[in-house]
């Protein structure tokens, strides 16, 4: 989401932690939605439906991660079966079948579209927590969809944070992390992120469906669907290989 819902957008996972209705300091609240986030590993099948220009394109994939440092991806719908990802700490490969080449993702390509989604390659490869990186305002309480929500600002702690400043809408009852929008410095508005729906694995809250809409991209969206999720169980070491990748 972070960070990856999924593995591309890991940011977005949240486990259940049912929160006071007391209102909490800011960085506690923060905390909490770091500790949402927090997973051994996650071995899942999903899709990304990407609706863009009055097309619907949709891509199936496999994926792994193992905590928010490294991940692999396969896709596996017709138009783009075979194509891999990987993520090892903050480097990202990518193996075409059409050339048969693995590639680095880097530099000013981190910025574009991740396979014509509404996601930047920069947004799937971020591993530090938002309490590392940005810091937070209590804004008070608000509603959103229906839902009693804490709002929390957040600003970037660094001068290279890819969105200086972000809003966070969480779930008081929940402790889901329902809504959040990424701005510019300006104070632009560039991508929002919605939760939509949300299951119980082992006693824990899981995103298992979300929307990301990137706001510079006119009548733009990608819905991710998460199935088959297992968490916390061992992943091979040669998962998250160059062998792997490149097989």
């Amino acid at each position: 989401m972070k960070k990856t819902v999924c593995v591309l957008m890991a940011v977005f996972m949240a486990a259940g932690v049912v929160f006071a209705q007391a209102a909490p300091g800011a960085a506690e609240l923060l905390r909490r939605v770091d500790n949402n986030e927090v997973y051994s590993t996650i071995e899942y099948e999903g899709e990304m439906i990407i609706e863009y220009r009055n097309r619907r394109y949709v891509k199936s994939m496999k994926a792994w991660a193992r905590g928010n440092t490294d991940s692999f991806v396969e896709f596996l719908n017709p138009e783009d079966r075979g194509t891999r990802y990987l993520k090892r700490e903050n480097r990202l490969y990518v193996y075409s079948p059409d050339n048969e080449e693995v590639k680095p993702i880097s530099g000013h390509m981190l910025k574009e579209s991740m396979m014509g989604s509404d996601m930047s390659y920069e947004d799937t490869i971020e591993n530090e927590t938002l309490s590392a990186r940005y810091n937070p305002v209590f804004s008070g309480s608000d509603t959103w969809n229906g839902r009693e929500v804490w709002v929390l600002d957040l600003t970037a702690k660094k001068r290279t944070e890819s969105y200086p400043k972000q809003k966070l809408m969480i779930d008081k009852e929940t402790g889901d992390l329902l809504h959040y929008e990424l701005f510019a410095l300006s104070g632009s508005k560039l991508k929002e992120y919605t939760l939509l729906k949300a299951e119980v694995f082992n006693g824990r809250r899981f995103p298992v469906e979300s929307e990301m809409r990137d706001l510079l991209r006119r009548g733009s969206k990608t819905t991710f669907v998460m199935r088959n999720i297992t968490l916390d169980k061992p992943i091979a070491e040669s998962v998250f290989s160059m062998r792997n990748l490149e097989r």
